[in-house]
This record gives C-alpha cells, structure tokens and sequence, in this order.
C-alpha cells in the first residue's frame, strides 16, 4: 500500500487542476481515473479547439439550488488567471462571440497543459484503474485490480453522466451516497430537446437554422436554433435546456428586433404582401409559421389577427416531450448538494477530508466555457486546501 496526502479521483478538467496545484505546493497526490488517457471531456470540447474559458464568467451564468455557492471560488481563480497559465505555456489563442475563448489549434494543447503541470507538481498517475472506496474513520483507501493506496483526503472529481461513451458515469454519485451525502436530482443539460407528433410539422424542418430568443423558466438566450429531425437543437435550445423541466413549455422569440405589432405597420404599407414572404427568416420556416398562423395575404387579416400572430411569434410555445438524455448532454444539471461542502475549500461537512469539485457537484454552467471555468475555479480551491 502506497500512501499519499491526497487522491484524487478523476483526471478531467477539475481533478488534473487540483493535483497540479496542491502538487506544486509540496502535497503527494495521486491521480486515478478509470480510463487509460486523461481529459476525455477537454478534448472533444468546442469542436476540438477547447472553449476552456469566458471572459463573462459572473456567478449569475451558473444553475445551482444555491446561486451564491459558486461565487467563493469564481471570485478566487478567474479566467484572467486561466488565460495566463495559457500563455505561460504559449498556447495561441482566440475570442470568439459571447466572451468564448478557444484555442487557435488544438484542444489536446490544454490536456498536455495540465499533464505538465500535474508533472511539475510531482503528481502519480493510476490511469486505467477502476477503483473501490474504503474510509477507516481517518484514511481513505482506493483500491483497483493492479494497486492499493490510501491518503488522508479524497477528492472527488469524477464528472456526471453526460457523455457516457467517453467514460462518464454516475460513480461521483454513488461514492457521495456512500458516504452519506445528499445529491440535487441530477439530470441532463445543454441538451437538445425532442418534440411529440403534435409537432411533426417542425420536426419536417429538419436542417433549417435561425436567430431566435428562446426561454425557458429562466433568462433568455439570443442564440441560433436548429430544427432537427428530433427536435430542436443550437446553442439557444442548449442553454435554455438547462432551465427546462419536464412538462413546460419553451417560449421562442422568432423576431427578437421586432415589436409585437409591426404586423399592423406592415399591412399598411404593403397590404397586399404575405405574410410568408415578409417574415425574415429561411423560406421552409417562414411558410411553416405562416400556415400554422392561418394568415396568407395581410389585407385578408383582421388586425386583432395580426396583433396575436405578431404576439406569437414573438413567444411561440413549444412543449417537447424530453431531451436527447445524457448521451447527448453536454453537462449535468444537480449532483452533490452544496449544502454539504464548504464553498472555500469544497470540503464535506459531513465527512471531513471528503471533497467534490467541477461536474460532480451542483454547479452548472452556461454554454460558451463556463464549465470549464468552474473546473479551474473548484480545483483551485481544493488544490489550495489540501
């Protein structure tokens, strides 16, 4: 049996963030992960270039049961501070919209990045090494097939369940009710969404894309909006998937730049226009719209007609019947309650020496690099604490 003054499970974002750091100050840490090579998540991210940060990461872009949570640790490891280790180790760089920072070449760049800052702290590898967790009261023994270590800290950092064919499960989940802590029901997020036969019609766009406002018991998001064969996907339905609970409805804002009356000013000045040529958008979603409108020519429309087609589109409802799940999540919403950790040092109250950072814990970002900031930001943390 090796021993250690920490491990930490999983070699993702959080997990390598937080060897590194409490490696380079002087901690023997080990790091274990189930799969052979670290950072799955990393690399298949923004299209393989890494979103690995926002430049607006404020804690009102983050879903939590507690929304001050975040703010401790955010306010402590900021993406100016992430944005520099990416220079020191001369990654080139670019912004795109939104404050979205991805790298100009690989996402691989930022993996090999945090594998030699784990190095420099003197950080084990146990990689490929499906473990068991076993807690006497003081240490926490991990044990796998080929080895047996034990450290006075574990931290877990082993992710949710999205994206379950690069490795991702619900082991943060199952170790945090073995050790008595409670979870926030945890469920998919920037996910697409799937709509029922009542929506067939739309689902027969598949392909068509536009600029809409979509909302969904939380603030709206001016994003694209893809149909699909499904349902309805693009980074608008993503972030509010996040808001979206089963059985409510997502409000669309087809025309986020018009006024909900501009239907009328338009019958005056073109009365003999239709409706489905007025409408800026692709021409299959705009002749779409329009039937199920019922409104051809404008003259033809009572204004009291135009007014609540104009209302419409500016809100139009729809009610999916589910998302894609988490096979095609990005991220989970819910996981370990921040009601048992410490928001410093993201320590268990419960458990002491237990801690969770990044996915695994109830702190979920917006799309555009905000859950990557949070890994940096919880792993900091804990990598100082430890």
């Amino acid at each position: 049996m090796s021993d250690y003054d920490a491990i930490v499970l999983g070699a993702g974002a959080a997990g390598m963030m937080c060897a590194a750091v409490a490696g380079q100050r002087g901690r023997r840490v080990l790091l274990v992960d189930h799969v052979p090579r670290p950072g799955a998540k990393i690399l298949i991210s923004g299209g393989g270039r890494c979103n690995f940060t926002n430049r607006d990461t404020a804690p009102d872009r983050f879903l939590s049961a507690n929304p001050h949570f975040a703010k401790s640790a955010l306010g402590r490891y900021t993406p100016a501070d992430f944005l520099e280790l990416v220079e020191r180790h001369g990654i080139a760089w670019h912004e795109k919209t939104l404050g979205q920072l991805f790298c100009d070449g690989s996402a691989r760049q930022i993996v090999e990045m945090l594998v030699g800052e784990c190095e420099l702290g003197g950080v084990d590898w146990a990689m490929g090494q499906a473990a068991t967790v076993e807690h006497d009261g003081t240490r926490f023994r991990v044990a796998s097939a080929s080895r047996t270590d034990s450290a006075p800290r574990l931290v877990i950092a082993t992710g949710g369940p999205s994206i379950p064919k690069i490795g991702a499960s619900d082991f943060s989940y199952r170790l945090a009710k073995q050790f008595g802590l409670k979870l926030v029901e945890p469920r998919p997020a920037l996910v697409p969404l799937t709509l029922g036969p009542d929506e067939a019609l739309f689902r027969e766009l598949s392909g068509v894309a536009t600029e809409v406002r979509a909302t969904a018991a939380g603030p709206g998001f001016r994003e694209a909006a893809l149909f699909t064969h499904r349902g309805l996907s693009g980074p608008a339905i993503l972030q509010a998937s996040s808001y979206w609970r089963s059985g409510a409805e997502v409000r669309i804002d087809f025309l986020p730049d018009r006024p909900s009356d501009w239907l009328l000013a338009a019958k005056r000045e073109q009365p003999r226009a239709s409706l489905r040529k007025l409408l800026p958008l692709p021409d299959r979603l705009a002749e779409t719209l329009a039937e199920r409108l019922g409104i051809d020519r404008l003259a033809d429309a009572t204004d009291k007609a135009l007014r609540a087609a104009g209302e419409r589109l500016g809100a139009w409802p729809f009610r999916p019947n589910g998302t894609e799940g988490y096979a095609k999540a990005e991220v989970t919403v819910g996981g370990i309650s921040t009601a048992e950790l410490s928001s410093k040092t993201m320590e268990s109250r419960r458990v002491p020496g237990l801690y969770a950072i990044g996915e695994a814990v109830d702190v979920t970002g917006w799309l555009g690099g905000y859950n990557f900031q949070w890994a940096w930001a919880s792993g900091s943390a804990t990598g100082h604490a430890l």
